[in-house]
């Protein structure tokens, strides 16, 4: 569920509120039907709610613990890529 980037930026871009389709839109570079097929897998998973207000809909996180868990995620990877650019810079020297 998590292995798409576009469906990674979507609950990223959440974690700050809810947004509309056409927010999302102009915030990812993706066509509106890649979005659309992308914001299903997570409401069908039930990452995220959809409300229809009028004629837009508004999507938004579907509780606090997706929001601790995308900041978990962002630590973690951060983490690693530092661990590993320590682990270049290292080779790096070694080699000159």
């Amino acid at each position: 569920m998590l292995g798409h980037p576009v469906r990674i930026r979507v609950l990223e871009l959440l974690q700050d509120g809810p947004k509309a389709v056409r927010d999302l839109l102009t915030e990812i570079a993706v066509e509106p039907s890649n979005l659309s097929a992308q914001l299903a897998v997570l409401r069908r998973s039930g990452i995220v709610t959809a409300t229809r207000e009028g004629p837009t809909v508004v999507y938004a996180l579907a509780g606090a613990d997706v929001a601790d868990l995308m900041k978990a995620a962002r630590r973690i990877l951060t983490e690693l890529l530092v661990g590993q650019n320590e682990l270049l810079e290292q080779l790096r020297e070694n080699s000159a």
